[in-house]
């Protein structure tokens, strides 16, 4: 049985409920990020009268700091953040493959890359992106998936493709929390064919749900919500759509009406920190990254002393 109920329609904007071990989720579902365990600025009882029925964390930062080891032992990020309600973890993808400056290699096998916290080179794999969100215990975990900037080469774009699809049948049927959905992601860019070829990919694989990765990574947005749409009418009707990485009023009623039943909110972080204009390319050309080699800042580590880490600001969902 389907973890989703679509409930009705209008045109292509859809009303459903999707039923987590923590509650259900009414949609369409705006998602507040709290990416390292909190809202930034927002308690839970804020949250709560917000009338939020869902966050989102980040696979990515949790591993680093305080561990995902450590928030298992002290009783799961449910217990960890004191928020009751259902939580969405993603994958750390987005993370990797967006701080292109921190990238070392990138294989069939996995990604190596090197930790915005200390530098040191480090090494995601699907298994690890699942065990990790096992650990964590969310509700809905997202697979490990290739998240490439616009404007890349139709090569690499394929190769995205195909090696997004390969994670997503290694994660098929790994271990999970109890109760816990997993989500595969789509990809391909604003390129039809490739939308299609992805879609046709991961359904039959029969995920509890679906997301739509690749967009809102610099394109501009008449081509990002044709791709929407495309990448939706590929999907499942009787299973949740995300679209990663939209939140601002706009934008978020736009990908609505075009079939998609959750989002979450980047726009504050994204604006503040980009100074993008909302109604342009959805982020601008990749900065590049500000930091010491790692050896360095290990030779700067002295007992009893705080060393202040480079400044890096990793984008978040």
């Amino acid at each position: 049985m389907s973890a989703f109920t679509l409930e009705a329609t209008d045109g292509d904007a859809r009303k459903g409920t999707l039923r987590t071990a923590h509650g259900d989720i009414p949609t369409p579902a705006f998602m507040p990020v709290g990416t390292k365990a909190t809202v930034k600025t927002v308690d839970v009882d804020e949250l709560n009268a917000l009338g939020a029925s869902v966050i989102l964390g980040n696979t990515y930062h949790l591993h680093f700091r305080p561990g995902d080891n450590v928030i298992e032992e002290l009783g799961g990020l449910h217990a960890f953040m004191a928020w009751d309600k259902p939580i969405l973890t993603d994958s750390g993808g987005f993370q990797i493959f967006s701080l292109r400056d921190t990238l070392l290699a990138t294989d069939d096998d996995g990604v190596t890359f090197r930790s915005v916290y200390d530098g040191q080179a480090e090494r995601f794999t699907p298994e690890l992106a699942a065990d990790i969100q096992r650990r964590l215990g969310s509700d809905i975990a997202m697979c490990l998936d290739i998240c490439p900037p616009a404007g890349i080469a139709r090569h690499e774009l394929e190769d995205a493709v195909r090696r997004t699809t390969l994670w997503a049948k290694r994660q098929r049927e790994l271990p999970r929390a109890e109760g816990q959905l997993r989500f595969a992601i789509t990809q391909g860019g604003v390129d039809d064919e490739l939308r299609r070829r992805s879609s046709e990919e991961l359904v039959p694989l029969d995920f509890d749900g679906y997301a739509i990765g690749g967009l809102s990574v610099g394109e501009h947005r008449a081509p990002m919500f044709e791709a929407t749409s495309h990448a939706a009418s590929y999907l499942p009707k009787d299973k949740a759509r995300y679209f990663m990485g939209i939140g601002d009023p706009a934008g978020v009623l736009e990908v609505i009406s075009r079939g998609v039943d959750m989002f979450d909110c980047v726009l504050p972080t994204r604006t503040h920190r980009q100074r993008a204009d909302v109604g342009g390319p959805t982020q601008p050309p990749q900065r590049t990254l500000r930091t010491r080699p790692a050896p360095a800042r290990r030779r700067l580590r002295m007992s009893g002393v705080h060393t202040p880490q480079p400044r890096v600001h990793p984008p978040s969902r």
